[in-house]
C-alpha cells in the first residue's frame, strides 16, 4: 500500500503516519515546507508514483477566534490548497482513493450534527468561511466522483486531543488551552480565566482512536461522508473540574469570563451512522486520555 499524506507534520499526521507504517504501508509525507499545495505543481515530483490513498489532511486555520479575523485569507488559501490537490488527484492519481478532512464548524448551529445536514443550512457565523471551504472540499470530490469514477471518503472529526499537540505559539484548541492554563496556576499561580460561562459543550476524541478508526474503516466505505465521534459530550465546566482532579487543583478558583467569545454553544456529532458501519471501534475513556495528555504536556513544560 502506498500512501500519500498531505499536512503530515501536523497534529493528526504525526499520529497516523508512524500507524500506517506500522502496518507496513509505504508512506509520503507531504507538508507545506516541501509541497506548497498553494502553488499549482507543487507534487509534481509524486507523478510517477501510483498510489493507493491520499491522505489530505492540510488545511490552513488555527483554533480559537483566530476565524474571525482571517475569513478572507481563509478562503482563498484554503480554496487554492484543496483545487490543486483535487486537479492533481484527477489528473495523475485517479487509481487512488482520497480520504480528506471535512470539519464540525460545516454544520448549522442547531440542526442535528448527522451527515444528511452536512451541505444544509448555514455554518455559525464566526466559523463560517472555514466550514464553507471544507464543504466546497467535499462538493469538489463528489463531483469528481460522478463525473470521472473516482473513490474518496470525507470524514468529519470531533476535536481530537492525545500526545503529540504542537506548542508552536499558535492558537490551541479548548482543551489544550484549558489544561495548559490549569498546570500554569498549579506551578506558578498564574489565574486561570475561560471564555463564557462554561456551559458550553464540547465533545472530543481521543487521537489514536480517531486514527485507528479512520484506518480501520476506510475500506469499508467510499463516496460517503461519516463522522468520527465519541458520541458523548460534557460542558466546559466538567471538563475543567475533571482536569483539576487529575492534577490537584481546586476547580473552585477557575474564573469565567462571559464576555468573551465562545463559538458554537453545542458541538456533539452524530454517530448512528458509523456505529452501523463500526460497532467495535477503539474508545479510550475520557479521563485516562486526559491523563495521557496531562502527562505528555507536562513533559514539554519540563
Amino acid at each position: 500500500m502506498k500512501v500519500l499524506v498531505t499536512g503530515a507534520s501536523g497534529f493528526l499526521g504525526k499520529t497516523l503516519c508512524p500507524m500506517f507504517r506500522a502496518r507496513g504501508w509505504e508512506v509520503f509525507e507531504t507538508n507545506s515546507s516541501d509541497a506548497d499545495l498553494t502553488t499549482f505543481g507543487s507534487l509534481a515530483k509524486y507523478n510517477q508514483i501510483c498510489f493507493d490513498r491520499i491522505y489530505h489532511l492540510a488545511s490552513w486555520t488555527q483554533a480559537g477566534d483566530f476565524c474571525l479575523y482571517h475569513p478572507g485569507e481563509q478562503w482563498i488559501i484554503n480554496q487554492k490548497i484543496n483545487t490543486h490537490i483535487l486537479s492533481w488527484w484527477h489528473e495523475r492519481q485517479p487509481q487512488a482513493k482520497m480520504i480528506s478532512m471535512g470539519t464540525s464548524c460545516s454544520y448549522e448551529e442547531g440542526r442535528e450534527l448527522s451527515e444528511e445536514n452536512y451541505l444544509k443550512g448555514q455554518p455559525i457565523q464566526g466559523l463560517y468561511t472555514y466550514g464553507m471551504c471544507k464543504r466546497m472540499l467535499h462538493i469538489g470530490q463528489m463531483s469528481l466522483a460522478k463525473q470521472f469514477g473516482l473513490k474518496y471518503l470525507t470524514v468529519v472529526p470531533s476535536t481530537l486531543y492525545g500526545p503529540g499537540y504542537h506548542t508552536d505559539g499558535r492558537q490551541m484548541h479548548f482543551i489544550f488551552d484549558l489544561i495548559r492554563k490549569i498546570l500554569l496556576y498549579k506551578r506558578k499561580g498564574e489565574a486561570v480565566t475561560l471564555w463564557g460561562d462554561g456551559y458550553q459543550r464540547r465533545e472530543l476524541v481521543f487521537i489514536e482512536d480517531f486514527a485507528d478508526t479512520l484506518m480501520n474503516f476506510d475500506e469499508r466505505a467510499e463516496n460517503d461522508l461519516y463522522n468520527i465521534g465519541a458520541g458523548e459530550d460534557y460542558t466546559i465546566q466538567d471538563f475543567a473540574g475533571l482536569i483539576c482532579e487529575v492534577v490537584g487543583v481546586d476547580p473552585a478558583d477557575i474564573h469565567y469570563d462571559t464576555s468573551k467569545y465562545v463559538g458554537a454553544k453545542s458541538k456533539m456529532l452524530s454517530t448512528k451512522k458509523l456505529d452501523l458501519l463500526f460497532p467495535d471501534r477503539r474508545k479510550t475513556p475520557l479521563r485516562k486520555g486526559l491523563e495521557i495528555t496531562i502527562a505528555d504536556i507536562e513533559r514539554g513544560q519540563n
